[in-house]
């Protein structure tokens, strides 16, 4: 007896210990997901704090050589296994680079044994430009092979001829810029007298349009350049070089005979002088160095409808002037080499410097070059040589690239840009967060202003006014499309909603209209109807009447549409609002987007907002009516201001709810990165970036880690909304716990 007796007053054994265990495994699971939420944390910073990282630049290997003749120029070979001297004799040596044979002399050739100038080339192009006494140019490659463990330095002649004839007067080249890449090649000099000749190269089409690795050259010459230059460069692509004179910088454009000075900029303030020019990569941004300290950044862009060079940002360089300065190959980053001897880092993208060090507070270097892959120093005094190891390989990463407006390259003005990749190695990266995060935020908002309003109005109704029985069925469907895959949601909204939306966009506009007074005059049509007539209805089951008139509504502003749209926008909507309003329109927009998403959300925000007003305590109620208040006061003044705490934490959950979504705004958008608050436009979020570039972005590149940087940015996101919701929920569940 007295063990039944204790069984029916629910002391069995075994309770206790499943008591237990279900206390327990519910402790441990929450502890788990604890856990492996602060190793996301940790994980994703572990993978983005490398993007931060300083650059270092630290001392690997000296050696002496033994030459007799002064060095003009060096190069360093792709693999930093050798590197190439010019002389100023012409005569060009392959040295080792290796542990153990550094300084070695591989093997020598000779370019051009009169020699009247060195030229300029771009780093990229891996030529060797040299004017001679006569008025001739040799353009020439090197090229290191290995044949039977002997190393053979060869030449390769790009254009073809050795010797080409740049002016044929005779005359001295005295300073020479040239480039080949590509099917075209550019060589401008300027002869002893003062002239300035140019050769421009193309390569010729057979019959069937390919190459037949011949050339067809044209020589011109150029006039309004100053006899006395002080720089000059070319750009790759044959149609531009800049010229510095007198603190001015001449623009010389090219056509395929003729080339003449298109603009002359002035450079310099009184009490400065431009002293050097160097092109970076792509060619398509100029440096200039000064007198005062000062180190500037000038490229083109089209203003008042034609093209003008423009000084676009200048870089901290401390109290000492430049001496040198070393373009990466195939970044916009680039080195600068003080009187005082220190070396500084710079990319474009990035404020202030990226390194400054006194790595040369002793003696300067004559010549210092930079390694193909940028992770090579060479500096040369004589016949001492240093090798550096240079490690830098997200110098376009900072504060200022990722959050702050940036002045890129071709642009009219500063701007936040996301465009990760291009076709071209020479390509500048643009990587501002700025865009995707305004993207997530836009999508979010608009399905929020599609969910929170229906959610809401409908938790309302079913928590306060629908019968129970209704209730049963209404909530449980409600949140059953909580399961429906989001998918499925963004397929049939880029595919089936968003031409919808466009032919019926007069629709569209009139149902948001329409809707809410439609409501309104059923209900005002409702009250009017006989006493005996409404009692029909059981309470709680008068929704059922408004259905027909949704549909009704919905019906006759999507047929009204083609009308309308012909009668008051001469029948095309989306060309009257760019012609008078100067708003665009995408098909897949932010208003497809709201739709769907808002279909999404509205589960989420409709259960949690739902069971905080259905758990107000029904003796606030009971007491509000018993006062004499009607149902609505009851509702205005005291069931939604004690249940505003639930639904704040309903509309908080939604919010992150449709920040973090991936697949409706992946496939209901135009996935474009603008910045615009225009409904009728797309945009591109935090989710959908990571789901678009993440498989194709190269493991740990800048690129790989700025999308773990954007899916962190995401996670905080997420995960703030989702805990002060939380937060707000457990006060509310407290705050009538002793009710």
């Amino acid at each position: 007896m007295a063990k039944a007796g204790a069984i029916l007053m629910g002391e069995s054994p075994g309770r206790k210990v499943k008591d237990k265990l279900a206390r327990y495994g519910v402790t441990a699971g929450g502890i788990f997901v604890l856990v492996t939420l602060i190793l996301i944390f940790f994980y994703l910073l572990y993978v983005i704090l490398p993007i931060f990282s300083s650059v270092k630049v630290t001392p690997l290997q000296q050696f002496a050589t033994s030459f007799n003749n002064q060095t003009a120029e060096i190069r360093v070979g792709d693999n930093n296994n050798h590197l190439f001297r010019l002389a100023e004799d012409g005569s060009l040596s392959a040295i080792s680079l290796g542990r153990s044979s550094a300084g070695e002399v591989l093997d020598t050739a000779d370019l051009l044994g009169d020699v009247a100038s060195v030229g300029r080339t771009l780093p990229a192009d891996r030529l060797y430009a040299l004017g001679g006494k006569q008025g001739e140019v040799v353009i020439a490659k090197p090229v290191l092979s290995k044949f039977r463990g002997e190393n053979t330095l060869s030449l390769d002649f790009p254009l073809g001829d050795e010797r080409l004839l740049l002016d044929p007067k005779g005359q001295p080249i005295v300073s020479l810029a040239a480039s080949v890449r590509g099917q075209q090649g550019i060589i401008l000099g300027l002869t002893a007298d003062g002239r300035a000749r140019a050769l421009l190269f193309s390569e010729k089409s057979n019959v069937l349009g390919g190459k037949s690795h011949d050339w067809q050259s044209s020589s011109f010459a150029i006039s309004g350049l100053p006899e006395a230059v002080e720089d000059i460069v070319v750009t790759p692509d044959a149609r531009t070089a800049y010229v510095l004179a007198a603190d001015k910088l001449y623009v010389v454009a090219f056509g395929s005979r003729s080339g003449w000075v298109r603009e002359v900029v002035e450079v310099e303030e009184p009490g400065s002088k431009a002293q050097q020019l160097a092109l970076l990569s792509g060619a398509n941004s100029l440096l200039i160095s000064h007198s005062d300290q000062s180190l500037s950044q000038w490229f083109e862009i089209r203003k008042d409808g034609k093209r003008t060079m423009v000084r676009t940002r200048d870089f901290a360089i401390g109290d000492s002037p430049v001496i040198d300065l070393i373009p990466e190959h195939t970044r916009k980053g680039f080195f600068a080499l003080q009187q005082d001897g220190q070396l500084s880092a710079f990319y474009t993208t990035v404020k202030g410097a990226i390194y400054r060090e006194p790595v040369f507070d002793h003696e300067l270097p004559q010549q210092i070059v930079i390694s193909p892959h940028a992770d090579r120093l060479v500096a040369q005094n004589g016949n001492e040589w240093q090798v550096y190891n240079v490690k830098n390989p997200h110098p376009e990463i900072g504060f200022a690239s990722l959050w702050q407006k940036i002045w890129y390259e071709g642009y009219p003005e500063p701007d936040y840009v996301w465009q990760s990749t291009s076709a071209s190695d020479e390509f500048e990266p643009k990587l501002s967060l700025v865009p995707l995060v305004f993207g997530t935020l836009k999508a979010a908002l608009y399905g929020l202003v599609f969910a929170v309003p229906l959610a809401l109005a409908g938790a309302i109704y079913t928590a306060y006014f629908m019968s129970s029985r209704m209730r049963g069925i209404v909530k449980p469907t409600i949140e059953l499309m909580e399961a429906l895959p989001t998918v499925i949601l963004g397929f049939l909204a880029g595919i089936w909603l968003a031409p919808i939306v466009e032919s019926h966009l007069v629709g569209m506009v009139a149902l948001v209209v329409m809707f809410p007074l439609g409501m309104l005059l059923a209900g005002i049509g409702w009250s009017q109807l006989p006493g005996n007539w409404r009692s029909r209805i059981p309470s709680g089951f008068h929704v059922l009447l408004l259905i027909p008139a949704i549909i009704l509504i919905a019906y006759g502003c999507f047929s009204l549409s083609p009308w309308l749209e012909q009668t008051w926008f001469a029948g095309d909507v989306r060309t009257y609002l760019s012609d008078e309003w100067g708003i665009g329109y995408d098909q897949r927009n932010a208003l497809v987007v709201g739709i769907a998403m808002g279909i999404a959300v509205v589960p989420t925000i409709f259960s949690i907002a739902e069971d905080a007003i259905f758990s107000v305590p029904g003796h606030l109620t009971s007491g509000s009516l018993a006062l004499g208040a009607t149902h609505w006061q009851t509702l205005t003044r005291v069931v939604l201001l004690t249940a505003s705490p639930g639904i704040f934490s309903a509309i908080m959950m939604g919010l992150g709810r449709a920040v973090g979504e991936t697949m409706i705004v992946l496939m209901a958008t135009g996935n474009t990165p603008i910045m615009d608050w225009n409904i009728l436009e797309g945009m591109r979020t935090l989710s959908a970036t990571i789901a678009i570039e993440m498989p194709e972005s190269e493991v740990g590149s800048s690129h790989y880690r700025v999308m773990f940087l954007a899916a962190f940015v995401l996670f905080v996101f997420t995960f703030l909304f989702n805990t002060v919701a939380e937060l707000v929920r457990q006060r509310l569940r407290e705050k009538y716990s002793s009710l």
